[in-house]
Parts: C-alpha cells; sequence; structure tokens
C-alpha cells in the first residue's frame, strides 16, 4: 500500500504526446483525476493529493498538454477543448480506468465540466472548483458588469507575443502577482515560473485561451453527473453572479459549496475544505 505522504512521477502517452503526472495513494484505490489550471501544474494538488490518498483514494494529476514538455504541440488549434478533452480520455485509456472522479480548478474545471457532458459515462463524479459550467460563465461574461470587468485580464492574454513579454518580464514579476494573496508558498511560486519559463511552454499556456471560440458550447448539454461546485468569495476571476448561475446546467445531484475569504487559488489556500468537499461528494470523509 502507498500512503498519503508517497508521490510517484509517472508518465503517460496519448498518441504521440507523453504527459508528465504525479500519483499518490494505494494503487488499488478508487482514481481520482486531478485536473490544474493556469499558470499553475499537477503541483498545485499536492496537498489535496495527501488527503485523497490518506482517505484510500488513488490520485492521478497530471500536468496537462503544454505543461508538459512532450505534450506541447504547436498552433493555437491545438489547444481548443476538443482536442484537450480527447488527451483526457486518452489519459484514462492508456491508464486502463473505465470511469473516474474528476477534480478540476481553473482551466481544469472547464475539462472536467466538458468531459462530464461529452463522455459522461468516464465519469463517476465531478467536484469542479472556482470555474462554473462554461454556459454559466459565457451568460455571465455577457450580462453581468461585475464578471465582465474580472475578465478583462483575458484581452491581454489573447494577444500573442505581448501577453509572453508582460508576464515573464523582470523574472515573472507580473505571473507571481496573479497569484498573490492566495497563500502559495514562494517554492511553489518559483516552480511555476521557472516551468513556464521553458522555451515555448508559456504560449502553450496562453494557447489555450486564445483557442477561446463559442464554437461546440451549443452542444454542450447539462452534466447528468453527481457533481459538486466550490466557489471563494475572494475570487478575483469569477463573480457570483456565474457561480450561481452553474446549477441551471446540472441534471443530477449538485452542490454548491461557497468559501468565505478564500481566493481563487484554492487548492492550495484551502486543500482541506477542498478535500473535504471532494470526499463528501465520493460518499466518505476523514
Amino acid at each position: 500500500m502507498v500512503g498519503g505522504d508517497s508521490l510517484t512521477p509517472m508518465k503517460i502517452t496519448v498518441g504521440d504526446l507523453v504527459y508528465d503526472a504525479r500519483a499518490r495513494g494505494p494503487e488499488d484505490g478508487g482514481p481520482v483525476l486531478l485536473l490544474h489550471g493556469f499558470p499553475q501544474t499537477s503541483r498545485s494538488f499536492n496537498a489535496v493529493a495527501e488527503r485523497l490518498a490518506d482517505s484510500g483514494c488513488r490520485t492521478i494529476a497530471p500536468d496537462q498538454r503544454g505543461y508538459s514538455p512532450g505534450a506541447r504541440p504547436d498552433g493555437v488549434d491545438a489547444y481548443g477543448m476538443r482536442p484537450i478533452v480527447a488527451d483526457t480520455v486518452g489519459m484514462l485509456d492508456a491508464l486502463g480506468l473505465a470511469a473516474v472522479d474528476v477534480v478540476g480548478h481553473d482551466w481544469g474545471a472547464n475539462v472536467g465540466w466538458m468531459l462530464a457532458s461529452w463522455h459522461p459515462e468516464r465519469v463517476r463524479t465531478l467536484t469542479a472548483v472556482s470555474v462554473p459550467h462554461p454556459l454559466a460563465f459565457g451568460w455571465a461574461f455577457k450580462n453581468d458588469l461585475e464578471q465582465q470587468q474580472k475578465s478583462s485580464y483575458i484581452a491581454l492574454f489573447r494577444t500573442p507575443g505581448k501577453a509572453e513579454e508582460i508576464l515573464l518580464a523582470d523574472g515573472g514579476r507580473r505571473l507571481r502577482r496573479i497569484m498573490d494573496g492566495g497563500e502559495i508558498a514562494d517554492d511553489a511560486l518559483d516552480e511555476y515560473v521557472d516551468h513556464l519559463s521553458q522555451p515555448g511552454a508559456l504560449t502553450a499556456a496562453l494557447n489555450w485561451y486564445r483557442a477561446m471560440t463559442g464554437e461546440g458550447l451549443a452542444e454542450l448539454g447539462p452534466v447528468t453527473v453527481p457533481t459538486t461546485y466550490v466557489w471563494s468569495t475572494g475570487d478575483v476571476a469569477v463573480g457570483r453572479a456565474a457561480a450561481e448561475r452553474c446549477t441551471c446546467h446540472v441534471e443530477a445531484d449538485y452542490r454548491f459549496v461557497e468559501l468565505e475569504g478564500v481566493s481563487h487559488w484554492i487548492p492550495e489556500q484551502a486543500p482541506d475544505d477542498l478535500a473535504d468537499a471532494v470526499l463528501t461528494r465520493l460518499g466518505h470523509e476523514g
């Protein structure tokens, strides 16, 4: 049996792409897929994964497309949700997993929502963190002034060249500032900035934003798997209108967990609260 303190680096091959990943917990434990967001890596889930592993789960946290050096294709089109979700299905196939419990933060939440919508047979439960269902977010982006203000940074991220220059200047000062206030350890911040300073890495990560279109959203039906959505009142990127509208897009058991005074960076600032929400969704605690 592998305990929660034991982290196992692993590689997951999907076609010609090779993903770096971190696994924890007993190999025969219930599999939980942990999907990170921007500008972090799978490291962001370390504390949550330890709690889940101590409860008997087997966690797998990949560095997603563009973040893994072996899975960094060229071109914006390679970073649309269709290929990224297909990656995730490919990972499950490569690991021999018919279905998993999915936990996704930030962009990882988007992947989780779409995976659950397009491939519900592969998702036992979904815990989405910070980012609500894409249709809830889209509605708020069009109709809610607060959300429009919170999303103003996206215009910069979608500007090739300029975004990379600004975010990496002065040793990645602005990248660090994005995560300020989230109680993220200095060594983790250093790791994230160093990781995105690799040749092509930040461009690949920003291509997730640059590939954003409304295409495919009309095909995005309601989620029909048991779902928990975790949102925090201190989130600088997602407002209450988007968060509360999330319930309109889940046709299954749904729980909304609101964390007071926590920033956008829930997996690192409030790992115990998030682990509790996941374990409750999974039907056990502690």
